[in-house]
Order: structure tokens, then sequence, then C-alpha cells
């Protein structure tokens, strides 16, 4: 075989690929650079995405947004059909995006952000690279049809797709795939809605749980990288349009918190009601996959020709509403048809976001509620705007469980800050209730249906089918209560422990002593002697001996003595000891539980 020249492979570009990575491989420049790409790729995306939304309603309904159209209006195309051409579209589309799903990503379906938050948690943050192609064709096609979904789903999924595949081209490892992923997320948040900021704890509240500085710092310099290019093509406009509001007695926190309360309430049934729906879907269909969009969009139409102000992402609508255009009722009314609209977009194939819908279910929900408290009490009158603005946040907060994205992503997204103090409060509420009422959020939620928990970490099955009194102490002998603190503390250090229970004649817990806690009334008591341990002792935490290991964890790290917890029955009366080296020994292996374990 003849040799190839030094120079034949110069413009081989796999080769310059690796030189590249070699170049910057370990070098403190290498995910900056990296960063400043991902966030000017995600930026151009969201730029060129939102053209593509345009162009695909533009083709399908005829306008830029059919959602602020007069009720009725007919397509231009086919003037002959009027308003009905609505009942067609959403079937024309999915003849478009069903196959192109199921051909190529059938990752692709649906909201997108729960699935990369399973490849970041679950896979290093791989992700396909033709999952950013496919997504944007499929969303673009589905929202511009009728769809009633929003873009941020699609942009996260795009954005991110483009930093996993960029990272795994340059054979980054995991930590810096991951990051990469994030980024790209946040520069698509940053681009399409001109939010920086939100982008930035977008990405890392929702898909890097556990991060360092060097990751935080590239989010932040990938969000402005794409806010920047958003900003040059897209305008520099608060995203909403809106007039001032303001908040203008203490009064009225008590409604925010209310308000709160009753958007934890709505987000949570617009999560059960988006899945129930698919579920619905699922039951109902029969045919090949890729037809599903079909069938369905003929339903999508037919509801969006009762209500078109459904039709797509619905922010003209959305701003109509914080104005206080519409009557209580049509607010009512506005906000089931987009749970039922988005539902149903979703559970026949569609793809898109939830992020808009939640913001246009909260604005409606805001809006009616600021209308009924200026029914009743005159002096809130024409407070519509802040009530609505509040609910935007709240339902978001209460569906997705991410406040501090929330509070950063509303105050961008109008431009308004003085309505900071109850936008925070019922955002806080709405975050609290949600997290006691619902285990999920609207995107864990899809996870889980499918056996994935994100909060599952190695060994959780292993602590959750094992119980406290199969691996607690039960040679440890425990301290009398009528034993002096001085002769307590010579039997703590000979056993050599850290910590000993008291206990009295019956067996009956009576507390814990530890070094620290004798050392200090030895050293502060000139009659210790005379002290006894049942007034040196500290009663800790308890846990009973069937509870499982997984359930008694936090109680285990959080007790007073790092050595251990004592276990008792339901009478109080102690039947061994816990602590987290034997927890440990049950992590390690399965060889570890041996005869080490005297209460096994």
């Amino acid at each position: 075989m003849t040799a190839q020249p030094a120079h034949s492979s110069r413009w081989f570009l796999p080769g310059r690929a690796a030189v590249f990575r070699r170049t910057l491989a370990g070098s403190s420049y290498q995910l900056v650079a990296m960063a400043v790409v991902v966030g000017a790729g995600a930026g151009f995306a969201a730029v060129g995405f939102r053209w593509l939304i345009t162009a695909a309603t533009l083709f399908f309904s005829g306008t830029t947004d059919y959602s602020a159209a007069p009720g009725g209006s007919a397509h231009p195309w086919v003037p002959w059909l009027g308003g009905a051409f609505v009942v067609l579209a959403p079937a024309a589309g999915g003849l478009l995006y069903g196959p192109l799903v199921k051909r190529f990503a059938p990752e692709a379906r649906g909201h997108g952000v729960p699935e990369v938050m399973y490849a970041v948690s679950q896979h290093g943050g791989r992700i396909k690279g033709r999952v950013a192609v496919v997504k944007a064709l499929a969303s673009a096609i589905c929202i511009g049809s009728g769809g009633s979904v929003g873009r941020e789903g699609p942009i996260v999924q795009i954005g991110s797709a483009l930093g996993s595949w960029l990272a795994q081209t340059l054979r980054l490892p995991e930590s810096r795939v991951r990051t990469l992923v994030a980024c790209g997320a946040a520069g698509g948040i940053a681009a399409t809605f001109n939010a920086p900021i939100a982008g930035v704890f977008f990405a890392l509240e929702l898909l890097l749980a556990d991060f360092a500085a060097g990751a935080f710092g590239a989010v932040v310099l990938a969000s402005v990288t794409a806010s920047i290019i958003g900003r040059t093509f897209l305008g520099n406009q608060a995203f909403l349009q809106l007039p001032a509001f303001s908040v203008s007695s203490g009064v009225e926190y008590p409604l925010f918190i209310l308000l709160g309360l009753l958007a934890a309430v709505t987000g949570i049934g617009f999560t059960r009601i988006l899945y129930k729906i698919e579920d619905l879907c699922d039951w109902a269909w029969r045919g090949p996959e890729w037809l599903r969009p079909v069938a369905g969009g003929l339903l999508l139409g037919s509801l969006l020709l009762v209500l078109p102000q459904m039709y797509g992402v619905g922010y003209p609508v959305l701003q109509a509403g914080v104005a206080g255009s519409y009557a209580v009722g049509f607010l009512l009314l506005l906000l089931v048809g987009k749970i039922v609209a988005t539902s149903l977009t979703i559970g026949i194939g569609g793809s898109g976001g939830v992020f808009a819908p939640s913001l246009f279910i909260g604005a409606m929900l805001g809006a009616a509620f600021g209308e009924v408290a200026g029914f009743l009490d005159p002096a809130l009158h024409g407070q519509v705007g802040a009530f609505a603005l509040v609910g935007m946040g709240a339902v978001f907060a209460g569906a997705a469980r991410a406040p501090i994205t929330a509070v950063i992503i509303m105050f961008e997204l109008t431009g308004e800050y003085s309505i900071i103090l109850p936008l925070m409060l019922a955002i806080v509420v709405a975050s609290g209730v949600s997290k006691a009422l619902s285990r999920d959020t609207i995107y864990t939620l899809k996870l889980r249906r499918r056996g994935i928990d994100l909060e599952r970490h190695p060994g959780t099955e292993l602590l959750r089918s094992m119980n406290v009194g199969a691996i607690m102490d039960t040679g440890l002998q425990p301290l009398p209560s009528d034993m002096a603190v001085t002769e307590g503390a010579r039997r703590l250090l000979a056993e050599g422990h850290l910590a000993l229970p008291v206990t009295d004649r019956e067996g009956l817990l009576k507390g814990i002593v530890t070094v620290h806690s004798l050392s200090e009334v030895l050293s502060n008591d000139e009659d210790a002697e005379r002290i006894l341990l049942s007034d040196a002792a500290e009663m800790p935490a308890t846990v009973l001996p069937g509870a499982s290991l997984e359930s008694v964890l936090d109680t285990l790290l959080d007790s007073s003595a790092s050595a251990g917890t004592p276990v008792t029955d339901d009478d109080g009366i102690l039947r061994g000891w816990l602590d987290q080296t034997s927890v440990l020994r049950i992590l390690s292996g399965p060889g570890a539980t041996g005869s080490t374990f005297p209460g096994k």
C-alpha cells in the first residue's frame, strides 16, 4: 500500500477535529470556548426556529398568528371553507411531522424537556444530533398547523442536542457533555424569549441539579452569547408587551397567597389531565403510530373550530387576557380550553412545549381571580393585570416546581418589576403546596410513568427492600439512666463509642449521651459526680425496626450524633442501634452483610 504524504490529510476534518481536541484538552479554555460555540449555535437555532414557526403558521393558516385573527377567518387559499379549514390544518400538519418523527427521531415527540432531563441524569448527557433537526421541523409544523403547545420545550431539546453533539464529536468527558447540554438549553431559552438570566436558571434548576462554579460560568457565557444573537435578529424588547401594573396596598398580599394556592391546584390539575388524555389517546388508537397525528388532528381541529383562540402558542390571546379584555366566564373557558387543547396536542403525538401553555393557563386564572376580587372590593378594580402576571408565574411553579426560574422568567418576559414581591410570595406558596400534594412535576411524571426515577441513586432498590431490623446492632449495651455522668463518661471512652443510648430499668429510652455532651457537663459543673445520665441525656429522633432503610436515611444523616440513631419499638423500648457504617456496608456489596450485624 502506498504511504500517504504527510500533507495529504491537511483538510481531513476528523483529523483537524482531533488536533483541535488535543490542543484544548485539559486546558482552562476548553469549556469557555465550547460554551461560546454552543451558545452561538443555540442562538442561531432559536432564531431559525422562530422563523420556521412563523412560516409554518403562515402556510397552514394564511396569517402569522391565527389566534389573534377574528373568529372564523378563512384561509386565503381555500376561502370557500371559511373558518372550517382549521379542522383540516392539524391533520395536514400531522401528515408531515408524524412520519418524520417516527422514522428519524421518536424522542422528538412530546414536550422535550423530560427527554433532556433523562439524558443528563441517566445517559451522561448523550443526545443524538439529528434530534435537533427533527425536533425543529416537527415542532414548527405542529405549532404552525394549530398545535396548542409552546416553543420552549423544543428549543431546549434543540439547543441541548447541539451541545451534546459537539461534546461527543470532540470526545469530551461526561461532565463536560452534561455541562454543554445545559449550555445549549440555556442558550435556546435566552435567545427565543430574550431572557438570558432565566435561561441560566432554567438549565441549572431543571437540568443540572448539582453543578460546580465552572459549569455555572459556562452556562452563563452560553446564555449571554445566545441572547446577543437573539437580540440582534429578533429585537431587544420584552417578550410580552404589557402595560405597567402595581400593587397599591399590603392588604392585597393575602389575596396573592390565595392565588398561589389556586395556582398550585391548577398546575397539578394541568399535569394530571395532560397524562390522562395521553393515556386515553394511547388506549383509543390502534393504527400505525405515524398516522396517529393525522387522525387526532381532526379531533384537535374540531376543538379549534369552536375555540380558535387555542390555535398555536396563543400569546396575543394571553396579552388580551392580562389587559382585562375578557369577562370572567370567557377567561375560565379559555383556561379549560387550553388545558384540553395542549393535552390533546401532546396526546395525539404532537411536538411542543408545556411552558407557554402553563403561562397561558396562569394568566387566565389570575385575570379571572382579579376580576372577581375587583367585583367584591371596588378598591381592587383595575388590578386584573397584576393578578394575571402573578398567576402566570405561580401556575408554572405549581406545575414544574422551579420557583427560581419562575420568578426570574416572569420578570424578564414582562420587564415588570413592580409586582416582584407578590410574585415571589405566590410562587413560593404554589411550589410548596405542589410539593405537598404531588410527588412529581409536569416534567418528571412523564419519566416516572416509564419507570424512570431521576432521584433514584445506586442502591436505592436495596435500601427500599431492607428494613432497619435486618442490620441494626443489637449487641450495643446501653447506659443505665441512674448512672453518674463521670462513670458514664468512663464507660463511653472505654468502649470507644462516640455515643451510647441511655435507658431506665425497663429498657425505655431516655435519650443518648455523646462524648461532646458529657465533656461539656464535666467541664462546666463542679458537682458532676452527682449528676445522673438521665439529666444529661438528649432525646434524639428514633426509628422503628420495621422501617425501610430508605425511609430513615434523612433521620440517620440529621442525627445529633454522627455515630448513629437509636431503634425503638412503638412503646419507646430500645431494640437496637443503627449507624451510618452499617448502611454503607449494605451499599458496598452483596457480601457485606454477613455476621457483621448482630441483629441480622
